[in-house]
């Protein structure tokens, strides 16, 4: 973490991703799309993401999350940042002389050599099948279905821990503690998503979250009764509710959201800990 000098009172707790070893270099344009903000709307233009909106002007990098280019071996050309989202991208040239970004691993560096077969060797970057992985190993950016790409496992510092192969299934345990089977058949990428410091970054300042296209919230018990169910009193008052709930009035705090019929439901063998 980069901590700064405490030259006024934000400055005094922000801190920041250190950027060593990441390229100073533009993206590459034919790797890029432009997608415009919709402040948290929906087709329809209604607000169904709340306190979304603003923020500087972003560059969509196209990350290939199926990376399905078979035994063609491709040598990391530079690491960047991707301002949509929190890990670090590589961008790869590959022998047959084609471009693609991919999600960075850890301790993967300019020049590295990495390369895609369902047998391919055990190290950092290499994206292989899932029962030729040991277990043990931490890979990201697993298949959950096959053919469909990298699904599990893609934000920075995350990663998935191999805890057996049986038949058609490997299980596998998530960062969130759930255990659950995946095809044996899909590939995953050997190693731990980069920028694993990301979670640890104080914003400092309520400027730098707009910068960052998020907007104020107000706390609920701040608000008028017409506003909230938690509105109205006079001071600090109590929530008043049996049961806490939203801006809606729909029960939150515990209540199970996951569709009870949802077809991989089977494949979860044990739902993730209570906090």
């Amino acid at each position: 973490m980069k901590h700064y000098k405490p030259t006024t009172p934000s400055r005094r707790q922000m801190t920041t991703v250190d950027y060593t070893g990441i390229s100073n270099e533009r993206p590459l344009k034919s790797l890029t799309a432009k997608v415009s903000g919709r402040g948290g709307r929906n087709h329809h233009g209604r607000i169904t993401m709340r306190h979304q909106g603003g923020g500087n002007k972003k560059i969509y990098r196209v990350v290939d999350f199926r990376q399905m280019k078979l035994d063609v071996p491709g040598r990391v050309e530079a690491l960047e940042y991707d301002p949509f989202r929190t890990a670090f991208i590589a961008r790869v040239v590959f022998l047959d002389g084609e471009r693609s970004y991919v999600l960075a691993p850890k301790d993967l560096k300019v020049g590295d050599s990495i390369v895609t077969s369902p047998k391919a060797p055990l190290k950092a970057g290499n994206r292989l099948m899932l029962k030729n992985v040991p277990i043990g190993y931490q890979v990201h950016n697993v298949e959950a279905t096959l053919g469909r790409g990298g699904q599990l496992a893609r934000s920075a510092g995350s990663y998935v821990e191999v805890l057996g192969h049986e038949g058609k299934y490997s299980v596998v345990k998530l960062a969130s503690g759930e255990v659950r089977q995946v095809p044996s058949e899909g590939f995953a990428t050997v190693g731990q998503v980069s920028n694993e410091d990301w979670n640890l970054v104080n914003v400092g300042k309520a400027g730098r979250s707009r910068w960052l296209g998020i907007r104020p919230t107000t706390r609920a018990k701040a608000m008028n009764p017409v506003d909230h169910k938690y509105g109205g009193g006079e001071g600090s008052t109590q929530r008043g509710t049996k049961r806490p709930k939203d801006i809606w009035g729909n029960i939150t705090g515990g209540r199970k959201t996951r569709n009870k019929k949802k077809w991989t439901g089977k494949l979860i063998m044990s739902r993730r800990p209570k906090k």
